[in-house]
């Protein structure tokens, strides 16, 4: 299917380019920086080609950039999708949409993201989220992987500049927009989408005044198909071998029904009283919703593992199908990825979020010239940055106490790819007391399963950041070169709150004062399963209305208590200053300099500790230097050569510093703050070649390698404690994850680059003139990272596991992307594949999860076609995610097995979690008057 799709799509851009028939276009193929870049006809993807390789040209450092065509358009919905195809990007998604971008392989959170070269802060955190800003708001992206001094020192890998529209950029009034719609194959959903910038300038007798508004608008509604298992070790399994042999603790389908939405609106007014200054004010606004409606069908396979008995002896005896207890991780009845579960207790969730992100950025900036050496720059910012993670509601329905009313669950997990499960009503026989399979069950919503809590959580987590910038530049001759010199000085200050308040109700009296039904049909609509998995069994999806009206209900009734033991505050002030110089000269350029950070770390919590009492407070100090050289060798007018030097400090993130553990008793669940973590030091030197090829191409290929220091991973394994054990709840067994430093490593890897057209060599070789439309974009990154994940020791210093060798988490081996297009006579047709390898998320302390998980390898196949029917107006199609291949993580015990001592080959078949999401297809109109 996946093969027949490129043939197709292929075979159709050949066909509609021969029948073509209109204008020729040329594109200059060496063009300065601050040139008129000059199109006869429409040709956006040449255009936006040719402006973006005149600026990384002209750089004095490594950029890569994705800029707008001659009419301002970037193609993509959002800024991860439209930066993704750029070298040694890497995308992760969520839900199917690109959401962070991975630079040269590396962890995502060493990317920084910066609006007009302002650092701003995701509503997440230092995790910089690139789905919920939208690409319309965008005239170029430029990825700078060659950290300079004037940069934030915590750049590692490189920083994400989205340069705003400036109404400046064109001459008098400009209108342009874009609306279409689509499907979602999965489920039959629907797809909205639409822009619309409005700019002008005007001339005063005071200067020039532009003025710009922009908004935009995008939905996505979608269904999900997905199973997830998770995995653990059982301590009465004891049967030879166990030491490698882990059993689904659950398995569950999380089912999702999603709205999403992003939707932006901005405006800039640019004051230019003369050539030598300028002022900009700018306020920005975007928003991403998500409105999830979870149905999650959990199946509690261990619930009753302490009825078996450990024994050591080897199996003997045949597979009963009459066990004494429900057969959960007997190795002689079951295997780890095949058997019978007898009585399992259905955890059934119905849950409705609604999920609030937004950026609220507002700046002034001004430029100016003081007669013909001195320049002066300044702005201030203020951000506010909202995450709201509030639950609208959630119900629980649990399976009685009583074995013969909970399902027979047989299990077949011997596909990585499908978890199948296979229900039936338990019967038990006397004398002894035994367990047997009887009728097989379709509709598992036959099965009693009484509520048991209502929930209602209010969560929103605000970051409020300011940023002053002064720096002072004063241009002279420098090692005899033509140069300047800059100095600045910059303050940020960010906070981070996080407060939440919830309502849960838990007696029946309290659901009969709300009006809700506490058996699960009287809930749930008609409504049968939309996706394509097979599920082993039929579901009711729940009533989102009748799930508001119970928590509104709710709400009038009963007061909302303070969650408390989720309550803090940090607050992150940084001091820098830096001094850089830049010069130029025949043979090239050099910039270079040093930035020096000073980071003071405040954090505020309640104590959830029993016996500790009231607030807990934390200051933590830092001091550091952030060097950096970069050198431009013009080997030819068309040839580059860049070597350069750079550090960078990746500091843990708010919630990670926070001075308090976080219980989240709905998931048995427990994470600590850290606040004496240390900053990861990373030091890194690139070599690039790179040649603009005469009159239209481009290659590249270069090597970058970055040592590695205090690496920062979140430590996972079971809490194994009784200090939170409070309330009458036993958290020993929660899984508890933190943040914390492990030893040195070291990443580095190769990196190419090729872009090419047709168009200037069809004369030469003979070709017809309709094939100079033919076009390749291609780049790829291959990496290798080693870090040292320290011993793991008891409490009385004795080691548990030794100390070994893993990946940098987030970092694929491969990351490479390669499209072909075709554009000439108004015509223009794209499709563009992607893909990266498999890549790490997590690292074990102990067997307890079955080891290290990751991200198995992801792809994704994209069409897109734009059509010129007059001048100023076009028509669009575009396709995504034509491969609709899943996104699937698993847990490998190999190399913590390996560790301890037990040889084992790698196993990849202990999947954790699996989705699939459907393809898309938009289409409308986009025009520029």
């Amino acid at each position: 299917m996946q093969k027949s799709i490129r043939i197709a799509l292929f075979c159709g851009a050949a066909t509609i380019t021969v029948s073509a028939a209109a204008q020729d276009a040329t594109i200059p193929g060496d063009v300065a920086e601050g040139d008129t870049i000059i199109v006869t006809a429409s040709r956006p993807i040449a255009e936006s080609e040719a402006a973006a390789l005149a600026i990384q040209k002209n750089s004095d450092s490594l950029v890569s950039v994705v800029a707008s065509d001659a009419v301002g358009r970037l193609p993509d919905q959002n800024i991860a999708q439209a930066a993704g195809r750029l070298p040694g990007l890497a995308v992760e998604r969520d839900q199917g949409q690109a959401r962070y971008l991975s630079l040269r392989g590396a962890p995502n959170y060493w990317t920084t993201l910066s609006f007009d070269g302002i650092n701003v802060v995701s509503p997440e955190g230092r995790d910089a989220r690139f789905d919920s800003i939208p690409s319309a708001l965008a005239s170029q992206i430029v990825v700078s992987k060659a950290v300079t001094p004037d940069m934030p020192g915590e750049t590692i890998s490189g920083n994400v500049n989205i340069i705003t529209r400036s109404p400046l950029d064109y001459d008098g009034f400009r209108i342009s927009g874009k609306l279409g719609g689509g499907k979602v194959e999965l489920g039959s959903r629907e797809e909205y989408e639409g822009s619309l910038t409005i700019s002008n300038v005007f001339d005063t007798n005071v200067g020039e005044i532009g003025v710009l508004l922009s908004g935009s608008y995008y939905e996505r509604n979608m269904i999900t198909d997905n199973f997830e298992i998770d995995w653990e070790q059982v301590s009465q399994d004891r049967r030879p071998g166990y030491e490698s042999r882990f059993w689904a603790r659950e398995t569950e389908n999380k089912l999702y029904r999603l709205t999403r939405k992003n939707w932006s609106v901005s405006g800039r007014v640019d004051f230019r009283p003369d050539a030598n200054n300028t002022i900009s004010l700018r306020s920005l606004y975007t928003i991403f919703t998500d409105d999830e409606a979870r149905d999650n069908y959990i199946f509690d396979m261990d619930d009753r593992q302490g009825d078996l008995v450990a024994n050591t002896a080897a199996c003997s005896a045949p597979v009963t199908t009459t066990p004494t207890n429900t057969a959960y991780a007997d190795a002689c009845n079951n295997s780890p990825f095949k058997g019978t579960v007898y009585g399992v207790d259905i955890n059934q969730r119905s849950t409705l979020r609604a999920f609030r992100q937004s950026v609220f950025t507002n700046t002034i900036e001004g430029k100016h010239r003081f007669g013909d050496d001195w320049g002066f720059k300044w702005l201030a910012n203020y951000t506010l940055s909202k995450d709201d993670r509030s639950v609208v509601g959630e119900a629980r329905w649990d399976s009685p106490s009583t074995r013969t009313l909970r399902p027979t669950v047989a299990y077949d997990f011997t596909n990585a790819n499908l978890a199948r499960v296979q229900l039936f009503t338990t019967n038990q026989l006397s004398s002894p007391t035994r367990y047997t399979a009887g009728t097989a069950v379709t509709a598992i919503d036959s099965f009693t399963k009484p509520l048991s809590s209502l929930r209602r959580l209010i969560a929103v987590d605000p970051t409020k950041a300011y940023t002053f910038k002064g720096e002072l530049a004063r241009d002279f001759a420098l090692f005899g070169g033509e140069g300047s010199i800059r100095a600045g000085i910059q303050y940020d200050q960010r906070t981070k709150i996080n407060r939440e308040r919830e309502i849960n109700l838990n007696t029946a009296a309290q659901f009969a004062s709300v009006g809700i039904s506490t058996t699960y049909p009287a809930f749930s609509l008609d409504l049968p399963f939309r996706g394509d998995i097979p599920l082993g069994y039929t579901f009711r999806y729940f009533s989102q209305d009748a799930m508001r009206d119970a928590t509104d209900r709710a709400a009038e009734l009963f007061a909302s208590t303070s969650v408390s033991g989720n309550h803090y505050t940090v607050r992150e002030e940084i001091l820098a200053g830096y001094l850089m110089a830049n010069s130029k000269f025949d043979w090239g350029s050099l910039v270079g300099g040093v930035r020096v950070e000073k980071v003071t770390n405040k954090g505020r919590s309640l104590a959830t500790v029993p016996g500790v009492t009231g607030e807990i407070e934390t200051e933590t100090n830092s001091t550091l230097a952030f060097p950096s050289l970069h050198v431009n060798f013009d080997v030819t007018d068309e040839q580059k050569l860049r070597v350069g030097f750079t550090s960078g400090a990746a500091r843990a993130d708010y919630d990670q510093m926070r001075p308090n553990v976080v219980v989240d008793d709905a998931n048995q669940r427990i994470s600590g703050g850290n606040p004496a973590v240390k900053p990861e030091r990373a030091y890194g030197i690139d070599a690039y070649y790179e040649y603009y090829a005469q009159p239209q191409g481009y290659f590249m290929l270069g090597a970058f390698y970055k040592r590695v220091e205090d690496v920062l991973y979140t430590s996972r394994r079971s809490f194994g404690s009784d200090a939170l054990n409070f309330g009458g709840v036993d958290r020993s067994g929660y899984a508890f994850s933190g943040i914390t430093n492990g030893g040195k490593g070291r990443i580095f890897g190769v990196e190419a680059a090729f872009q090419a057209q047709l168009e200037p060599y069809t004369e030469q070789l003979g070709l017809p003139a309709w094939m100079g439309g033919f076009g390749i974009t291609a780049n790829a990154t291959w990496n290798d990272s080693k870090v040292t994940k320290p011993a793991i020791l008891d409490n009385a210093g004795l080691m548990l596991v030794p100390s070994r060798r893993v990946p940098l988490p987030g970092t694929s081996e491969v990351v490479y992307n390669i499209g072909g297009y075709y554009e000439k006579y108004g015509l223009s047709l794209r499709l563009q594949y992607q893909m990266r390898t498999t890549w790490a998320d997590g690292f074990a302390d102990n067997l307890a999860d079955a080891g290290d998980t990751y991200w198995a390898g992801d792809d994704e196949l994209d069409f897109s076609a734009r059509y010129e029917v007059m001048k100023g107006l076009e028509v669009y199609f575009d396709a995504s995610n034509l491969l609709d291949n899943p996104g699937r993580r698993y847990s490998d015990p190999s190399n913590l097995l390996n560790a301890l001592g037990v040889p084992t080959q790698r196993n990849g078949n202990y999947t954790i979690e699996w989705e699939r999401f459907g393809r898309r297809f938009t289409g409308g109109v986009r025009f520029t008057f």
